[in-house]
């Protein structure tokens, strides 16, 4: 079984040298997966400064952008936590459109929930100290999952830099083109991942229960 495969979804690993009936009940969990909120909002700058900055000199979202986000559609957000502390996420968010713009076109994605819509992903980052331990993959994993429990989203899209798309090609996701979006002198690529295009899991079984917020 992949490592991938061995984990359950959106629930805490405890550490096998410790039964459960022993655990104390203030002891935080070894691993949690959950949605972010506003409290996560500098936690999650700080590793997304970290980064981004050192690479392209400026961040995808701003301290105030991601509080924005995660106030606006918490549920689209996931963080990766170990013994509380947040070592990796992703934010994302609704899009009304077909292809990624610079107009931000997000709203509560459960105003119209007989309509189909894209999930823009924003931003996966993981902490330098996490890096290089195959984290970025699994969180991934772990919220495209997630996304097929939730009956309005069609697909995910993002952009890229060139030299990230086998990462995303991994994941599952296809190239559609160069993106109309550019900073500075950098230029992206867009992809995007059918969520609607699998098979769907079925929603009252373990596996497809979303986080709770």
């Amino acid at each position: 079984m992949s490592l991938v495969g061995a984990l359950p979804f959106l629930k805490p690993r405890l550490s096998p040298s410790v039964s459960p009936g022993r655990q104390r009940r203030h002891t935080l969990p070894a691993s949690e997966f959950r949605p972010l909120n506003t409290q996560d909002a500098i936690s999650v700058f700080e590793i997304e400064k970290e980064a981004f900055i050192s690479v392209s000199g400026d961040c995808p979202l701003h301290l105030d952008e991601v509080r924005h986000f995660l106030t606006l559609c918490p549920e689209l957000s996931m963080g990766w936590f170990e013994e509380g502390r947040l070592v990796a996420f992703i934010i994302g968010s609704q899009w009304d459109q077909d292809r990624l713009t610079l107009v931000l076109c997000i709203t509560s994605p459960y105003i119209f929930l007989n309509e189909l819509y894209l999930i823009h992903i924003h931003v996966l980052a993981v902490h330098r100290t996490f890096r290089q331990q195959g984290k970025g993959p699994i969180l991934m994993w772990r919220y495209l999952q997630y996304l097929r429990c939730l009956p309005y989203v069609r697909r995910a899209v993002l952009m890229c830099e060139d030299f990230l798309v086998p990462f995303y090609q991994k994941s599952g996701f296809k190239v559609q083109g160069r993106c109309s979006i550019t900073v500075a002198s950098l230029t992206f690529t867009e992809m995007q991942y059918p969520v609607r295009g699998h098979a769907l899991m079925r929603r009252n079984s373990l596996g497809c229960k979303p986080p709770p917020l």
